[in-house]
């Protein structure tokens, strides 16, 4: 008998998930971002550490494929090839040591990344040189996982339309998440347990992203973003004290 559930996941931590996943593939298409980043802050609570980023990897990529293809009309392909060069390199560079890092590590690390993404400052170059872009949005990814503000900052640079924003978005985000995937699958991470469960995820996402373009496209953001904030913060803060509890301990 095929289990539904991977090891160490409860039916409610589960269900739960799935909940998240659909609100925050409905939160990022109808405002562009956030959606990837709240999902793995909560995930990062529940999931065990070294299934995070693989499990948090092929989720984002179906969930940004789904986004591309919906908007794939309004995708700007001029910027694919020079950032999927970049992301090759990043990947094999980030994956050449992603799987040595203990549980604690990832922890802290992720609850520092989220920090970053909501009180750092995007450097100036990734506009100028989307190879770069690529190479560094990538490296992280294989550690962080939810590199989608960053390249969001880089999109941006691009001064596109809302609908060319979001699309090229989620396409960039696609050819990264692939090939982190890909990376994981080649540095032998177990998905077969995690099938049913991520199908699941997928498809919750991806009723969150229709929903997101057809309902939500118009709504205003007025006051989302601090409220995103401050839920990523605290996220972050709960993290970095897990992680350094078992640091120390």
């Amino acid at each position: 008998m095929i289990d539904l559930l991977p090891p160490d996941l409860s039916q409610a931590h589960a269900v739960f998930l799935l909940g998240v996943s659909f609100a925050t593939s409905l939160m990022t298409a109808a405002l562009g971002i956030g959606g990837g980043a709240v999902f793995l802050a909560v995930a990062a609570v529940i999931l065990p550490p070294a299934a995070l980023i693989p499990v948090h990897g092929v989720v984002q990529l179906g969930s940004n494929a789904v986004r591309a293809t919906m908007f794939r009309g309004h995708i700007l392909r001029s910027a694919l090839p020079a950032f999927t060069l970049g992301a090759l390199i990043g990947v094999a560079i980030g994956g050449s040591v992603a799987v040595s890092l203990p549980p604690a590590t990832v922890q802290i690390g992720i609850g520092l990344f989220l920090l970053w993404v909501v009180l750092g400052k995007t450097p100036a170059w990734i506009g100028k040189w989307p190879i770069g872009a690529g190479a560094f949005s990538s490296f992280l990814t294989m550690f962080f996982g939810a590199t989608g503000p960053f390249v969001a900052a880089y999109v941006k640079t691009m001064k596109l339309d809302r609908h060319t924003h979001v699309a090229t978005h989620a396409a960039l985000m696609t050819v990264q998440h692939g090939l982190k995937v890909a990376m994981f699958a080649a540095l032998g991470f177990g998905f077969a347990p995690w099938a049913l469960f991520i199908i699941g995820l997928i498809a919750c996402g991806a009723a969150g992203t229709w929903i997101g373009k057809h309902v939500l496209g118009r709504m205003s953001d007025h006051g989302f973003h601090k409220v995103l904030n401050v839920l990523l913060i605290l996220i972050a803060l709960r993290l970095l004290w897990a992680g350094l509890s078992d640091f120390l301990s």
